[in-house]
């Protein structure tokens, strides 16, 4: 999914999750694929419509949050204690303004309580009773924490306790496995200590608008049996999430990975210290910087380039350019 495009083009990917598991039912590719490309249509259409890219991308990531489908708001994956905590962050390139919260148990859309922390606050990042209080002071959409947990996440928050570990990817096979059965006995690991399969399906979206703005956001439920008050990447400005004035970055994957290689900066750093273009960074980046972790991101740059990569078996993803090209995948 690489395309170039000429100067003052707008350009939108999306994505729903690094790590796609090769036995997934066809059904469930479609159902995926009609999602993403829906909310490239509504991106399309926001873009068609001269909205800029910071309004683009929270409008393209609320609708991944309301659909069930993918890891982020209702259908989030569920902590330890069986309870969803859900975190977000957003980034405007021009200025490099940002907000981010962490620790959401009853905001129906996160990223946009962080648009809110970004231009309503003084602060960059708010998290867990902070940002709840935040929330409600600034009359966003609240609901019960039942809302956002599905009978399919509770399915699977029960085989992550049976197995006694967390479910970082309950549908990707690893080591060359087909199941997630013998992906239960693989030894992955994630900061050295065993855990199970790999399947985040955090979403983002990165847009370039055709003025040239850059930006990106992402959100997510996290790990499925996690820690109570674990933060991943996706919150984290410079590793989740990155826009400035050459390109805008959202990243998925095992977090650990992503923050310890800051990958969705180094995207921006390489193409501003090295000279790469917007292609050659994000391959550069997949194949150097995440050390043994897997990992993908999409990324758009200021000259209206689209890209993506990844390292995991398979990324839900999309993309669309101004002189109509639209691909969406998942090998």
């Amino acid at each position: 999914m690489d395309r170039e495009r000429k100067m003052g083009a707008w350009a939108i990917a999306v994505h729903g999750g690094a790590g796609v598991d090769p036995n997934l039912p066809k059904e469930r590719q479609e159902e995926a694929k009609r999602l993403l490309t829906r909310c490239l249509d509504i991106g399309i259409s926001a873009l068609r419509s001269n909205l800029p890219a910071i309004d683009v991308v929270e409008l393209v990531v609320r609708e991944l949050e309301t659909d069930p489908l993918f890891n982020s708001g209702r259908g989030s994956a569920l902590t330890e204690n069986g309870t969803v905590e859900m975190e977000a962050s957003i980034m405007d390139g021009p200025k490099r303004k940002c907000g981010a919260v962490s620790g959401l148990t009853t905001v129906k859309n996160p990223v946009s309580l962080a648009r809110l922390v970004m231009d309503k606050s003084p602060h960059s990042y708010l998290a867990f009773s902070g940002a709840e209080e935040f929330a409600k002071k600034q009359g966003v959409e609240l609901v019960d924490n039942e809302y956002f947990i599905t009978e399919d996440n509770v399915g699977m928050l029960k085989v992550a306790k049976e197995a006694n570990s967390i479910l970082f990817d309950y549908r990707i096979p690893t080591m060359g496995t087909c199941s997630a059965g013998a992906a239960m006995d693989s030894p992955l690991q994630m900061n050295g200590l065993p855990i199970s399969v790999y399947a985040p399906e955090t979403v983002g979206c990165v847009v370039v608008d055709k003025e040239g703005r850059c930006a990106a956001a992402t959100s997510t439920g996290g790990l499925m049996n996690k820690m109570t008050g674990r933060i991943g990447d996706s919150p984290l400005i410079g590793s989740g999430t990155y826009a400035c004035d050459l390109c805008g970055v959202s990243c998925t994957g095992e977090g650990e990975a992503i923050i310890r290689s800051t990958l969705a900066r180094e995207v921006a750093a390489v193409m501003e210290y090295k000279g790469l273009n917007l292609h050659e960074a994000v391959d550069f980046v997949i194949k150097n910087r995440l050390d043994e972790g897997k990992a993908g991101l999409i990324a758009v740059s200021k000259n209206g380039e689209v890209a993506c990569g990844f390292n995991t078996t398979g990324m839900f993803r999309g993309c669309a350019t101004e002189d109509g090209f639209m691909e969406v995948g998942v090998w």
